[in-house]
C-alpha cells in the first residue's frame, strides 16, 4: 500500500466513527476577561493585578488597567480611578511625572482603604478625541460591572490625573451622561446592562480645562492633532474637547492643583476652571504651589519632591472626605 494511503487512514477511521461533537460558542461584543493571573504585592498589604483588559475597541489594541486592592479589607470599597498624563500622545499607565515608582504610589492609596485603577486609553497617534475619553468612560462602566469581582462599591467612585490626564479627569467629572462622549459600544449594545459613567469625586493636576484658551505659538500646532482638526480647530471643536463646557450644578467635588510656575499648560486654566465651577455651585478646592513648573517640578529636586508631596496628600485627603471608606 502507498505511503500516503497510511498517513490518511486514521482521518478515515474518524470519518467512519460517525460525527464529532460540535464546538460550544457564542457570537456577541467582547466580554473582558475579569480574572487576572498576574499579581504583585506591594508593602502594606496591598495586591496589584497587572493588564486586566477592559476594552477592545475595534480595529485598536486591547485597553488594559492595573488594579490596586488592599488585602484583609471588608468591602465594598471606594474606587480611585487614575488617569495617566503624557500629552496623549505618550505615557503609560505606571507613570506619574517625576515620580520614580509610581505603582509604589498607588499602591500607598490602596492601603488607606480604597481600590484603585490605573487605566491606558487611546493616544493621539492610535485615534482622534474622543476616543480617549470614550476609553475613559468605558473603564468606568467596566469597573462598575464587575464591583462584586473587585469588591468596589460602584456608588463611590473618584477620578484623578495630571496633564492630559488632569484633562480627561476633567472631563469626566462634568460630562456625566453627555452622549457624544459616551462609548459607541456601549451606545449600540442591548444585551448587556450599561452601567453610569458618572464620578462622585474628580481631581485635575495641571490640566487643560478650556481648550479655546490656550495659546498656540507660532509654527505650533496646538490641540488641532489630539482633537482631529485639519488648519486649525473650530470653536465648536474646541468646545467639545474642553471640560469647561460642560459644568453645571450636577458636578461631583472637584480638587484642582496646579504649579504657578507652569510653562506648559497655564496656571489661568484652572483658575478660569474653578470660577466656572464656583459660578455653578459645585463644591471645588484649588492648591496652587508656587515655583513649580509643570509636573510640579522645581528648580531643585527638593522642590519637586516637596510639591509633589503636597499634590499627593491632598488628593488622597480629599478623597477620603468625599468618597468615606470605611476603615
Amino acid at each position: 500500500m502507498p505511503k500516503n494511503w497510511l498517513r490518511i487512514l486514521p482521518l478515515l477511521a474518524l470519518i467512519g466513527a460517525g460525527t464529532p461533537p460540535p464546538i460550544r460558542f457564542e457570537v456577541g461584543r467582547l466580554r473582558p476577561e475579569p480574572w487576572p493571573e498576574t499579581i504583585t504585592r506591594f508593602p502594606g498589604g496591598v495586591t496589584a493585578a497587572a493588564d486586566i483588559i477592559y476594552s477592545q475597541p475595534l480595529h485598536y489594541r486591547p485597553l488594559r488597567l492595573d488594579l490596586y486592592r488592599p488585602e484583609g479589607r471588608h468591602g465594598p470599597l471606594p474606587l480611585i480611578i487614575h488617569v495617566h498624563g503624557g500629552a496623549w500622545v505618550t505615557g503609560t499607565k505606571r507613570h506619574g511625572g517625576p515620580i520614580k515608582d509610581f505603582p509604589a504610589v498607588l499602591a500607598q492609596f490602596a492601603a488607606k482603604g480604597f481600590v484603585v485603577a490605573s487605566i491606558e486609553y487611546r493616544l493621539d497617534g492610535e485615534a482622534h478625541f474622543p476616543a480617549a475619553i470614550q476609553d475613559v468612560k468605558t473603564a468606568i462602566r467596566f469597573l462598575r460591572l464587575h464591583a462584586k469581582d473587585y469588591g468596589i462599591d460602584p456608588a463611590r467612585v473618584g477620578i484623578f490625573g495630571g496633564s492630559a490626564g488632569g484633562q480627561l479627569s476633567a472631563l469626566a467629572s462634568t460630562s456625566c451622561g453627555v452622549e457624544p462622549l459616551e462609548p459607541t459600544a456601549d451606545r449600540n449594545a442591548s444585551d448587556l446592562p450599561t452601567p453610569s459613567d458618572c464620578v462622585q469625586a474628580g481631581v485635575s493636576w495641571y490640566g487643560v480645562h478650556d481648550f479655546a484658551t490656550v495659546p498656540t505659538p507660532p509654527g505650533q500646532t496646538g490641540p488641532a492633532p489630539y482633537l482631529g482638526c485639519e488648519g486649525g480647530c473650530s470653536k465648536d471643536a474646541l468646545a467639545f474637547a474642553s471640560p469647561i463646557t460642560y459644568v453645571d450644578a450636577n458636578d461631583p467635588p472637584m480638587l484642582l492643583i496646579h504649579g504657578l510656575a507652569d510653562t506648559l499648560v497655564a496656571v489661568s486654566q484652572t483658575q478660569e476652571f474653578e470660577a466656572a465651577l464656583k459660578s455653578a455651585h459645585v463644591p471645588v478646592e484649588a492648591i496652587y504651589i508656587p515655583n513649580v513648573d509643570h509636573g510640579f517640578v522645581g528648580k531643585r529636586d527638593a522642590d519637586t519632591a516637596r510639591a509633589n508631596a503636597t499634590a499627593l496628600t491632598a488628593t488622597l485627603t480629599f478623597f477620603e472626605q468625599k468618597l468615606a471608606p470605611e476603615r
